[in-house]
């Protein structure tokens, strides 16, 4: 292979190509999502049920990313059917493939293209500060790199598309921060090319924690106590509610010194769009048994409609493949000529620039 020295440094300026003529459009919000298994409650109330309410007031674009899927040991498989499952409960949830585009990551390969073109703008050392490796690797040799990579993926993802806005949670922060910071040294080594985007955090329901550990985001990870997931049945809900931690003494408030008790409100709070000190109210001089009892119920009769829906797709596994297709069709259209014109301002394209 040919050193970079035989043809200079890629970060020295140069006569810039004349860029694409601006085109009005709708302020654009870009989420991503690995198909890490069934979704729980807590990525529906922390992410999800916004991701809705945006699809009908901005271009919305959810990629279902099973290429970041692949930074841990996987199954082939598995991985495939966890990708299917993972559209349906997008759709089950309410996400609208006529309004909001809905696609694989891995069936747009201009995803993989731009992270080559972005790695020669992102600096070694940025990588290495990332928090979410080192919790990750925990300095393990023997660990992909792909981990190591996958902010330069994560930021291809989100500026392929021109974003305006990433809805994401506080532990994401940093990860925005790099893709800002590797976008804007883009646009100054090559002009003017992709929109910097903003990171949307939702403090508001933004961060679920674990029923058996209100300390800990819900998640997956944690054991079955830990969460409630998407097709649990209502005698799980029940189960897991009633043996869900709670705090010392008998107030139902929401207080920092009562974090079960406060994570629980939460829950029933947006599930049941009743502000928390309404509640409060409703159960003064309550005990915990009749709350958890009526919590219960208030999530299983708002998942009920979402369940209903999520098994009439997956008996139909050929439509989610359908949907999934007409997705990517829709997000090739804006990647597509995104990526022509990175490949002329970089001077990697043969065409005659425009």
């Amino acid at each position: 292979m040919v050193g970079a020295s035989a043809f200079g440094s890629i970060a020295e300026p140069r006569t810039q190509p004349a860029p694409f003529e601006a085109v009005a459009r709708r302020k654009r919000v870009f989420s991503g999502i690995q198909p890490s298994g069934s979704m729980t409650i807590g990525n529906y109330l922390g992410a999800v049920r916004r991701w809705v309410r945006q699809q009908h007031e901005r271009q919305s674009i959810h990629c279902i990313v099973n290429l970041h899927a692949m930074t841990l040991p996987y199954d082939p498989i598995d991985l495939r059917r966890r990708t299917l499952d993972l559209a349906a409960e997008l759709i089950a949830c309410g996400i609208d493939p006529e309004k909001a585009i809905l696609f694989v990551q891995s069936e747009v390969p201009e995803h993989t293209e731009l992270t080559w073109i972005l790695s020669t703008q992102t600096m070694f050392g940025e990588l290495g500060r990332m928090t979410q490796f080192k919790d990750k690797g925990r300095g393990d040799e023997r660990v992909g790199s792909g981990l190591f990579f996958y902010p330069v993926l994560m930021a291809a993802d989100i500026i392929l598309y021109d974003t305006d806005s990433v809805p994401v949670g506080e532990d994401q922060r940093q990860h925005i921060e790099l893709t800002r910071d590797v976008a804007q040294r883009f646009n100054s080594v090559f002009g003017e090319t992709f929109v910097i985007p903003e990171a949307d955090i939702e403090k508001e329901g933004a961060r679920i924690m674990a029923l058996d550990d209100p300390t800990k985001k819900m998640s997956k990870s944690g054991g079955p106590a830990n969460y409630i997931a998407f097709m649990d049945s209502p005698d799980e809900i029940r189960r897991k509610i009633n043996r869900a931690v709670t705090d010392s003494g008998s107030e139902i408030v929401a207080r920092d010194d009562k974090p079960a008790m406060k994570n629980l409100l939460g829950i029933y709070s947006l599930f049941t769009d009743t502000p928390i000190s309404e509640l409060e109210a409703r159960y003064v001089g309550v005990g915990y048994g009749q709350f958890k009892r009526d919590l219960a119920e208030a999530i299983i009769e708002q998942m009920a409609p979402i369940q209903a829906r999520l098994a009439e797709l997956q008996a139909d596994p050929d439509e989610i493949v359908r949907i999934l297709n007409r997705g990517t069709e829709r997000a090739r259209e804006i990647a597509t000529p995104k990526m022509e014109q990175v490949r002329q301002v970089t001077g990697i394209s043969l065409k005659a620039g425009w």
